[in-house]
């Protein structure tokens, strides 16, 4: 009992103090170290440290470094390039200003479909939005709900291929690939996108009825960071297009023609212990960004206004995200070590003993809500518990593309949670508070992705994978 009171406290203060906005840098090893002291274990904390933390760390950095530093870079370019706002002004030429809602959604989801870290898209497409709105008069309080339906649901959890980077953790400990289960994930992205449109309509219509129109807001500012390098020249919609039709259509090729029609016998020569089955999904999203930024590069030659600081600021920007997870990693597998957590374990595993898809979706939405962040929870559940999902998952006849889908749509239920980092950062860039946009954003980020949750389980349950 005392383990696992060490645990909860442990999490608890882990999810309260994040809130308050310390850095999961220190506050990972340091709740470790707690949840060790707690349960009784002084005397192993450094070995634990040494042996367990540091080598979960390390190995989670190690998998998916270059798909942090690549995803970070493109989405840099994208927007220093100057495409994210070209893009983001096409849609408003084809859908029209009238739809202003929709408009800021489609922007935001053909971004960060395409790649475009979901930061970077609420960079460009604010600007945007709040002209559309202030135009339409649509209270400026619907905006913050607008982008994040547009870029934290159907997009980072449901459509096939999508190379966020929450859709390629599975791929280590399940050996899958991003397009897994993909015609649930549509399914999924359609509820998603489907219910949280009707909900923005709705309060929308409401509005217009009590006769509240954008609302007075002091001068919002700029809302491109100082010394950002933009492109100097306009761009193309083509050439906006064509990087982010690169990042999924390649990814597909790699995925399902290239490497299944390699004989890869020969890497396991050189490479005793590679498990190609785990590797080719995270290789194929790696050639597909790569060729991305390059294909961007090359074509805006003589147009960037200075393409050292973008890659720079690209480059240096993924550091942070990725040791933030890896940290999370590292405080999940000293948990997974604790006595207490085997107790925990039992009873979240059998949850529902013959479908573990359930007990999956319980697991991974309460770890990302503790957490706020649906990466940060899902690296946490998967380390310690993904081995025991497959095991079970292969016994009830349910296949790893059903798991892997279920897995990453559960992690993108109740992530935005209040102290999640994403909406705090959402809500600054819009300027306006919790009280006065986040019930919207839940509607959006956590009412219809569950919904969509529970109808993948019941569908894959009755049908399987398709």
């Amino acid at each position: 009992m005392a383990g696992m009171l060490a645990i909860v406290v442990s999490l608890v203060l882990l999810m309260y103090l994040a809130y308050r906005g310390v850095t999961v840098l220190l506050l990972a090893p340091l709740m470790a170290a707690l949840a060790v002291l707690l349960s009784g274990d002084a005397a192993l904390l450094l070995p634990i440290y040494t042996g367990t933390f540091m080598p979960a760390l390390a190995n989670y950095a190690m998998a998916f470094l270059p798909i942090f530093l690549l995803g970070a870079l493109f989405g840099q370019l994208i927007a220093d390039s100057g495409a994210a706002h070209t893009l983001s002004g096409w849609i408003v030429r084809v859908v029209g200003q009238r739809h202003a809602v929709v408009v800021v959604v489609a922007a935001c989801a053909l971004l960060t479909y395409g790649g475009v870290s979901l930061f970077v898209v609420a960079f460009a497409v604010y600007p945007i939005a709040k002209d559309l709105f202030r135009a339409a008069q649509i209270p400026k309080r619907l905006i913050p709900a607008s982008i994040a339906l547009g870029s934290f649901t159907f997009t980072m959890t449901a459509l096939p291929g999508t190379p966020a980077i929450i859709n390629a953790i599975p791929i280590k400990y399940f050996g899958t690939n991003s397009f897994a289960a993909p015609g649930l994930g549509v399914i999924a992205a359609a509820i998603m996108l489907g219910g949280g449109l009707w909900w923005l309509q709705s309060r929308v219509a409401a509005a217009r009825r009590a006769g509240e129109g954008y609302g007075k807001h002091e001068d919002d500012g700029a809302t491109v960071p100082a010394g950002e390098a933009i492109s100097t020249a306009e761009m193309p919609v083509w050439q906006a297009l064509l990087p982010l039709l690169l990042v999924v259509g390649v990814n597909a090729l790699f995925t399902y023609i290239v490497f299944p029609r390699m004989d890869l016998g020969f890497m396991r020569e050189a490479f005793p212990n590679l498990n190609t089955a785990t590797s080719t999904g995270l290789w194929s999203l790696i050639v597909a960004l790569a060729l991305a930024c390059t294909v961007l590069v090359l074509m805006r030659l003589g147009h960037w206004a200075d393409l050292k600081a973008s890659v720079n600021k690209g480059v240096f920007g993924f550091m942070l995200p990725l040791f933030n997870t890896a940290s999370e990693v590292g405080y999940g597998a000293v948990v997974a070590s604790l006595a207490g957590f085997a107790i925990i374990k039992e009873a979240v595993l059998n949850v529902s003993p013959g479908n573990p898809l359930i007990s999956e979706a319980i697991a991974m939405n309460i770890l990302a809500g503790i957490t706020g962040s649906s990466s940060g929870g899902l690296s946490i559940a998967l380390e310690a518990l993904g081995g025991d999902y497959l095991r079970m998952a292969q016994e009830a006849g349910i296949s790893a593309e059903l798991l892997h889908r279920v897995a990453v749509l559960a992690a993108g239920g109740m992530d935005t949670l209040p102290h999640c980092g994403a909406i705090i950062t959402l809500l600054a860039i819009c300027k306006l508070t919790h009280k006065q946009s986040y019930l919207n954003i839940a509607a959006v980020t956590m009412v219809f992705p569950l919904v969509a949750l529970v109808t993948v389980i019941a569908l894959g349950t009755a049908f399987g994978s398709f």
